[in-house]
């Protein structure tokens, strides 16, 4: 599921009060770290999870396989944290369908110099 920017706007609105609720730690990226990712998607649908990476080639590998591997979609990467989004078919927790551009109007303009 590919997000547009309105949409990633919105989660990103959603996920900023959010922690992290998975940490790559030191062990690099384990099967049981994946399950923990897969079952905090399936209960949250948008999760932050922390990556401990020493440099910014390694964590945006690290960062690529999870996406790949949970099929998620990143909404952001902050440093060490990104933040995940992964729609549950049974149980939809966040709406993404009511979620539409806003227009201008004329009360919404920035006053320039005239």
């Amino acid at each position: 599921m590919k997000l547009t920017d309105t949409q990633k706007r919105h989660l990103r609105g959603l996920g900023h009060a959010l922690k992290p609720v998975v940490i790559v730690g030191n062990a690099g990226l384990t099967e049981n770290v994946l399950a923990e990712i897969v079952q905090a998607l399936s209960h949250h649908e948008l999760i932050k999870v922390r990556v401990n990476a020493a440099d910014r080639e390694t964590r945006s590998a690290l960062i690529e396989t999870i996406c790949t591997q949970v099929r998620g979609e990143p909404v952001q990467t902050i440093g060490h944290i990104l933040l995940l989004f992964r729609r549950n078919p049974k149980k939809l927790r966040i709406s993404l369908g009511s979620i539409k551009k806003r227009s201008k109007t004329a009360g919404d303009e920035k006053p320039g110099k005239r």
